[in-house]
């Protein structure tokens, strides 16, 4: 079981940034869902931002975490963006057909640019 780190930051434009790194897996998925659902719930941002860039890892639990994320964020008008999916994750979402729903190519960009 592997093992992940997120923190929560404030965008000068007030959206909100989860930074997720590390393994997302049936260790730590509890942990990343109580991190979206609570942020959601309780500051009801404007945007809520996932950022995957260090995911190593990322099974059916962690896919299923981001859909209750995003289903959570519809439900009360907050926009749901993941931004920089690593490529295993990119991957993840493709095979699934979930990269649509995110906004996400369909195929991970070379020329991807990653904002801090």
């Amino acid at each position: 079981m592997g093992e992940a780190v997120m923190t929560t930051r404030r965008q000068a434009d007030g959206a909100l940034v989860v930074d997720v790194r590390g393994s997302l897996d049936a260790a730590t998925v509890g942990a990343l869902r109580e991190t979206l659902l609570g942020t959601v719930q309780r500051e009801r941002p404007v945007t809520l931002i996932v950022d995957l860039l260090y995911v190593t890892f990322m099974d059916s639990q962690g896919i299923g975490t981001l859909v209750s994320g995003y289903n959570a964020a519809r439900e009360v008008g907050t926009r749901f963006v993941l931004r920089n999916p690593s490529e295993f994750v990119h991957r993840q979402l493709r095979v699934t057909g979930l990269t649509e729903m995110f906004g996400l190519p369909a195929e991970p960009s070379a020329t991807q640019t990653y904002t801090p």
